[in-house]
């Protein structure tokens, strides 16, 4: 299993009249987790385009739990339990400053050519994940 955490500061401009986070932005949160996660292994999304391979969201599911208000910083747990194939499942946690737990979720990315079809991983990708599963 592979696992990161990261900090974000909720802006004021993601946040709705009554000052919670606005709903649509916990997408938003998963890629920060998600990508910084990447960032940490050592590699981007940029390579990837780079070398033809596109990585997008194919599933997305958000448990709201409770809510997050401006100028909250919070820390976004993001894993992976299950070796990438085609394709890859990240798993999320957000916890408030009181290390509260407000949000958990997952998303399924796909890899493919820049054509949208399916492909599998590029090899440099996969070798990344050697480490953390047998």
């Amino acid at each position: 299993m592979v696992k990161t955490e990261h900090k974000l500061r909720v802006r004021f401009g993601e946040t709705d009249k009554m000052t919670y986070s606005y709903y649509g932005n916990y997408a938003m949160y998963y890629e920060v987790g998600r990508t910084e996660m990447m960032r940490e292994l050592g590699f981007t999304y940029r390579k990837l385009e780079e070398s033809g391979v596109m990585l997008p969201v194919m599933e997305l599911y958000s448990h709201f739990i409770k809510p997050s208000k401006y100028d909250d910083l919070l820390t976004i747990k993001t894993r992976i339990e299950k070796k990438p194939g085609i394709r890859v499942r990240f798993d999320y946690e957000i916890y408030n400053e009181a290390n509260e737990l407000i949000n958990d979720g997952w998303t399924v990315l796909v890899f493919t050519d820049m054509t949208g079809k399916p492909i599998r991983p590029p090899q440099y990708f996969m070798k990344v994940f050697d480490p953390y599963f047998d």
